[in-house]
């Protein structure tokens, strides 16, 4: 009888550690959330199942301890300012699933040679704008463009350089006082990003520069095309344009634009560059698992 007791006990034992470390393995992607936990419920009720899954794989491998809450927020994506184990700060840019504006905005996509396999599926769209803002992220560093750095992307998450203190992002062009140094340092920008990274940004404006520790930094790169882009040429020209417009109406003494283009466009070779972007895969996956993409 007791030999009988104890074989049962034994099983009994197994399941309740298993049940036990579910828990802590739940609890664990809890406090990835969020901190706080007014703000825990509303991060819930945006982000479907699979996002916050990934966002506790990323967190298990280091990306990130826990998000500290929002700091930008807008109709594709989410940025929350993560804390890593050591205390350094990072972005963590979350791209809604739910979104409906992607769409609208597939020309930045449809044209560029280093996409030509899309998923149609809403999910399929998010992880490819994931993919294509890391990509774009890590060849303007490459190119030495004043750029977060890119540290690593999953599905529809991408973990970046957070550009600020404490979980304060760094103020934008539109809410600084500017110079005909700053002018002249954003041009450089844009210089290093076309002709370094062979990229336009595509939505360049006071809106996506920072001015930080006397320094010129441009962010949000999802819009981002190829040179081999059919449409680049006019993308650079409102990208131009627009910061033209704004440092010229802030009292600064611009440059033609046609002249600035012209100059962008000098000696240019429009060529594939090496090592194309790894093409998506048509479809759901089927189940296969995800590897992180870090920047080596």
């Amino acid at each position: 009888m007791v030999k009988h007791l104890r074989e049962r006990d034994e099983p009994g034992e197994f399941f309740s550690q298993k049940i036990h470390q579910r828990a802590e393995q739940i609890d664990k992607r809890d406090r990835v959330i969020l901190k706080n936990e007014e703000e825990r419920q509303v991060f819930e009720e945006v982000f479907d199942r699979q996002t916050l899954m990934i966002l506790y794989e990323l967190s298990n491998r280091g990306e990130f301890a826990y998000l500290n809450g929002v700091v930008s927020s807008g109709k594709e994506a989410r940025v929350y300012a993560g804390v890593k184990a050591d205390g350094a700060d990072v972005a963590v840019k979350i791209y809604l699933v739910a979104s409906s504006d992607y769409k609208r905005r597939m020309q930045y996509v449809i044209g560029d040679p280093r996409f030509t396999k899309i998923r149609r599926d809403s999910r399929g769209i998010a992880e490819l704008w994931a993919r294509k803002e890391f990509t774009n992220l890590n060849a303007a560093y490459e190119a030495r463009a004043p750029v977060p750095k890119p540290f690593a992307f999953l599905g529809n998450v991408v973990v970046m350089e957070f550009i600020g203190i404490g979980g304060v992002p760094a103020p934008r062009l539109i809410d600084r006082e500017v110079t005909k140094k700053d002018y002249l340092m954003t041009l450089k920008a844009l210089r290093a990003v076309y002709r370094g990274a062979r990229l336009v940004h595509s939505d360049l404006s006071e809106y996506n520069i920072m001015k930080y520790d006397k320094k010129i930094i441009l962010f949000d790169f999802s819009s981002a095309v190829s040179v081999l882009h059919p449409m680049a040429q006019e993308y650079l020209k409102r990208d131009v344009t627009n910061v033209n417009r704004f440092f010229g109406k802030r009292g600064i003494d611009v440059k033609d634009d046609e002249l600035l283009i012209g100059s962008l466009n000098r000696g240019i070779k429009i060529a594939p560059r090496a090592g194309r972007e790894e093409e998506q895969e048509e479809g759901g996956g089927g189940g296969r698992k995800q590897e992180v993409e870090r920047v080596r």
